[in-house]
């Protein structure tokens, strides 16, 4: 380094992917699709999701969250954190008990729509707590503050 500053790297916190075992167990249309493996057509279903899921991770660092998807045609998605504007957590009482959720991520960044979904993801209220705190850190690091304007 050539000046007085410190260069800070980004350093990686988390990496996951939905869990499809658990979303089979811990939701009604995982228990659906375990009935309709009985006749065979469960077994499609359950193939299209468990692919779904071993082509899409997800990667946390101290700055960004990384979303890579696709098996031929691959994407790479990211949210840099200090754009989040919330992170919600939703999950029924069968996905309590299977510790899934789905994690909706509202953020100012144009190119992710406005909200960003995570369906079934394992340790969900964790990862959730995880991320509100990194959301904030980030914020703080970059000195960004949140101006809520009333239109009037």
């Amino acid at each position: 380094m050539t000046d007085d500053r410190l260069e800070y790297r980004e350093r990686r916190v988390d990496a996951f992917r939905s869990s499809t075992g658990r979303w089979l167990v811990g939701s009604f249309a995982g228990l659906g699709t375990l009935l309709l493996c009985l006749v065979g057509v469960g077994l499609v279903v359950l193939g299209v999701r468990w692919l779904r899921d071993r082509t899409t991770a997800y990667e946390v660092t101290d700055q960004r969250l990384i979303v890579s998807r696709g098996i031929l045609l691959r994407t790479v998605d990211e949210i840099e954190l200090y754009r989040v504007k919330d992170v919600r957590l939703e999950y029924s009482l069968l996905n309590g008990l299977a510790d899934i959720g789905t994690i909706r991520l509202t953020a100012s960044d144009r190119t992710a729509s406005g909200s960003f979904v995570m369906r079934d993801v394992p340790m969900a209220r964790d990862r959730r707590e995880g991320l509100r705190r990194l959301v904030e850190r980030a914020r703080v690091r970059r000195g960004v503050r949140e101006l809520d304007v009333d239109p009037a």
